[in-house]
């Protein structure tokens, strides 16, 4: 149960389609993760290496994100039985316990209603997107990359963290940025506010600590 898909890609800022299905952790309804962070990821396909390298970094990692009151959530198009014997090879391959669930897409259904594949695509062998998703149920951050390069870990943490921190409206996260290095303040926008500071560049290019 997926809902109708939109015309177009699944934008930033946008809701995203709740959605129910089956899941490594039992039924997974996506309105119940309603305020809280969640990162839907998807992967190719089961038993692949990079998808299995990927599997085994965020399940390593996954005590981190649950820091940031940030739900994973693992998708593919493969069987639940598949996914199944999947996480019982990491686990015998690595002492690793996956445990965030890993939901069935057979039908490519999610995928499409969140623009991972085009409608008329015959299978997933492009699909490994990650949405970052805010309590509210709004899409603030996606990325893409290819069947052959595995995604960043570290880089989903640190952009989690990052949309956290600017969350408010306060501050900004500016390029590089690292937790607790310093944020940029949000620049007012009156005339006042920019003729005020003798720097040409005070009023939009200011910076303060990381709070947290």
């Amino acid at each position: 149960m997926i809902d109708p898909i939109t015309e177009h890609p699944l934008r930033i800022g946008e809701t995203v389609p709740l959605f129910a299905a089956r899941s490594t952790q039992g039924p997974i309804d996506l309105s119940t993760y309603r305020g809280k962070w969640v990162i839907l990821f998807s992967h190719p396909a089961d038993f692949t290496p990079v998808c299995t390298s990927e599997f085994i970094a965020i399940a390593r990692a996954s005590a981190q994100f649950r820091e940031r009151d940030c739900a994973l959530i693992g998708l593919s198009i493969d069987s639940l039985y598949s996914h199944l014997a999947w996480v019982r090879m990491i686990r015998d391959m690595t002492g690793l316990e996956v445990d965030f669930p890993i939901i069935e897409d057979p039908t490519m259904e999610i995928a499409g209603a969140y623009g991972m594949i085009s409608a008329d695509a015959l299978d997933a062998g492009t699909v490994r997107s990650t949405f970052f998703i805010d309590p509210k149920g709004v899409l603030r951050a996606t990325t893409c990359y290819p069947p052959t390069v595995g995604r960043s870990v570290p880089e989903m943490l640190r952009l989690l963290i990052a949309l956290q921190r600017v969350d408010g409206g306060d501050v900004l996260a500016p390029a590089d940025w690292q937790p607790g290095d310093e944020l940029l303040v949000t620049p007012r926008e009156t005339v006042s506010d920019v003729l005020k500071p003798k720097d040409a560049s005070g009023w939009f290019f200011n910076k303060t600590q990381d709070r947290e």
